[in-house]
């Protein structure tokens, strides 16, 4: 596991600290603050004399900042405290639809545009008053709509060209549905991290019987956007891999799109193996379904649904239908856009914490460090894996 000490923190801070998590992330901004308070308790004996390392050492970093809104819905972005020459990272959960605001009268539930919104309101309150703007948008804004197929926007390059114009440097993202979108901001710093570490941690510490080899688990990909996910699972735990891939009508149009007749499955057998199938997202869950329900046909063992996004988009019916007929085992998805608590609540769900992840980059950032050991899981995925078989549970 990658500790904060094994870090080489050699550069001083490039300024003073300073989170503003925004309303539908604040539960995250406070865990990160809670790992960001403790860790520099520690070390923040060393610098206390030190006039680069002034404010170092503080009870949080977590900035006064809000959004009301007037009674036409209209908003404006207020930041209650200085921020002047401060490492600013912005927190924003586009996803997170349980907010609402009121618009003459009739209550609105907040939307990704919405939460985009308030983002730049908060920035342009910065007023180009801090030393550096730095945003985590674990789910990246548009990222769906990131190539044309027709005559169509592109909202996602426009999103972070925007961004950037307003003085934004760094953009985190995790699991971009595309990272080749970081083409329209070339010229910026632009991270999509994936979260295979957490997910692996997750089903190690929930299962006691796996057994990690080519002969008895696989890799599966839904489709054919997510085959790197699961090539690289496959390669890190030495696994085979599967892929599906969706047959569609090209002659119908269905919600502007071909709709799906078939997945067809390309790969070696899958019998009496459990299988880890990785995808980016669950939305609606039907393409996880039908896929789990053809490997079930296909005589798979266990099957664990893992994907960085649990949007659910139409409940969990479906998915508590598909646990109590034997066809998933686990589903494992992130924290880093809301969980409802009836997700939560659920047997076969499993969250992986994602706080102090991004604690870490936050820290190693805020110090102009390397974050390449940090994007890059494959030792810590390794030891996991190693401690786990040896079965001391220090992962």
């Amino acid at each position: 596991m990658l500790r904060r000490n094994e870090r080489i923190l050699d550069n001083i801070p490039i300024g003073a600290l300073g989170i503003i998590a925004l309303d539908g992330c604040q539960e995250m901004g406070k865990k990160v603050d809670n790992y960001l308070v403790k860790w520099r308790r520690e070390d923040g004996h060393e610098h206390k004399d030190d006039v680069v390392f002034n404010g170092y050492e503080r009870d949080t970093y977590l900035i006064n900042a809000k959004v009301p809104r007037f009674g036409s819905g209209e908003a404006k972005g207020i930041i209650g405290e200085s921020v002047r020459g401060m490492d600013l990272y912005l927190m924003v959960d586009v996803c997170n639809y349980s907010l609402t605001y009121s618009l003459t009268g009739h209550v609105n539930h907040m939307s990704p545009d919405d939460h985009f919104q308030n983002l730049k309101r908060v920035i342009a309150a910065v007023g180009g008053k801090g030393r550096r703007l730095n945003v985590i948008m674990p789910f990246l804004y548009e990222s769906r709509q990131h190539k044309r197929s027709s005559r169509e926007s592109l909202d996602c390059a426009l999103a972070l060209q925007e961004l950037v114009r307003m003085g934004v440097e760094n953009i985190i993202t995790f699991d971009a549905h595309d990272p080749k979108v970081q083409n329209a901001i070339p010229l910026n710093g632009f991270e999509t991290v994936r979260p295979t570490y957490q997910f692996i941690k997750g089903l190690l510490r929930h299962y006691d019987d796996l057994q990690i080899d080519s002969g008895h688990m696989m890799a599966i990909s839904p489709d054919e956007g997510a085959t790197e996910r699961a090539v690289y699972l496959a390669n890190v735990l030495n696994l085979d891999m599967g892929m599906f891939y969706k047959r569609r009508d090209y002659t119908r149009i269905v919600d502007g799109r071909n709709p799906i007749i078939a997945h067809e499955f390309l790969g070696s057998s899958v019998e009496g193996k459990d299988v880890i199938i990785l995808d980016d997202m669950i939305s609606s869950g039907d393409s996880i379904l039908d896929v789990a329900r053809q490997l079930k046909q296909r005589k798979a063992k266990r099957i664990f649904a893992a994907a960085t996004f649990g949007l659910f988009t139409n409940g969990l019916d479906k998915f508590d239908k598909a646990y109590e007929d034997g066809l998933i085992d686990a589903i494992l998805t992130t924290n880093l856009i809301y969980q409802t608590p009836e997700l939560l609540s659920r047997p076969y769900y499993i969250s992986c914490d994602m706080s102090k992840y991004i604690a870490l980059m936050i820290d190693t950032l805020n110090h102009d460090g390397s974050i390449s050991s940090i994007l890059s899981p494959n030792e810590r995925i390794q030891h996991a894996v190693k401690e786990y078989k040896l079965g001391t549970g220090d992962f």
